[in-house]
């Protein structure tokens, strides 16, 4: 059976509609074995500033002190992780909230010597728990919190966290999903399929701009390690079964 890895930005998970969740199971009644990762950067910031601790990203990345640290815990950990395991049973999916602490799913390492903090790098995933799970049909829903085997905790950037997953899981697909159903041509069109050349090329007209801009990087920068890639909203599949989004592929321009 082959594995989808869904990434959710922190953003999104208070707000998905019944659909997003007859995706997932849609995807299981194919088949299909679903993990998903998710972030939180909003809920981490509003608590931040909450407690008067600055809100500070370079290229981003958050910086994360110690302090900030307890912070990204408690959101990924505490909240957001729960909420979105207790939405999924609801909906009769068999989720399981998981931290990339729990039995080294993540194992991490200091990103970039320190220089951002409590940042780190995955230097290694538990496939074996998540296979263990995926084998008795759960849906691992992991928080991006990764520990090395001192017990260290880092905070580690949830799109990067996807794409490790999907790599060591030899993933079929990896699907990151957004506010809006893709990327949209000048005409406000959903292009289905794109290719890096077609990317650059929109980029340098403009067509793709603003927020969309590191969505679309971060999805080439997945192809180099999944075979599928796609930008989708949270109606991400077609009743056939096909992926209502952009799918990023190596192959041939879009255009015929």
């Amino acid at each position: 059976m082959e594995t989808v890895v869904i990434k959710l930005g922190g953003s999104l998970i208070h707000n998905l509609s019944n659909t997003f969740f007859e995706n997932i199971n849609q995807l299981k009644m194919s088949g299909k074995k679903v993990i998903l990762v998710h972030g939180g950067g909003p809920l981490i910031n509003n608590l931040l500033l909450k407690f008067s601790i600055p809100v500070e990203m370079e290229d981003g990345i958050r910086k994360t002190s110690s302090e900030v640290l307890e912070i990204v815990e408690y959101v990924l950990n505490g909240k957001i992780n729960k909420d979105l395991t207790i939405i999924c049973n609801q909906y009769n999916i068999k989720a399981i909230g998981l931290s990339g602490c729990d039995n080294l799913l993540l194992e991490a390492s200091l990103y970039n010597k320190g220089k951002l903090g409590w940042v780190g790098e995955i230097e290694d995933v538990n496939t074996n728990l998540l296979n263990l799970l995926l084998n008795n049909d759960y849906v691992p829903v992991i928080s991006p919190v990764g520990v090395d085997k001192i017990g260290q905790k880092y905070n580690i950037n949830a799109d990067e966290a996807a794409k490790s997953i999907a790599k060591a899981m030899n993933a079929e697909l990896l699907c990151f999903i957004t506010n809006t159903n893709g990327v949209l041509d000048l005409e406000q069109k959903l292009i289905e399929k794109i290719t890096p050349s077609e990317v650059d090329k929109l980029i340098d007209e403009k067509t793709i701009y603003g927020g969309m801009i590191p969505k679309v990087t971060s999805a080439l920068n997945a192809l180099n390690i999944v075979s599928s890639v796609a930008i989708v909203g949270e109606n991400f599949l077609n009743e056939n079964g096909t992926i209502n989004g952009t799918v990023f592929t190596k192959g041939v321009v879009l255009s015929e």
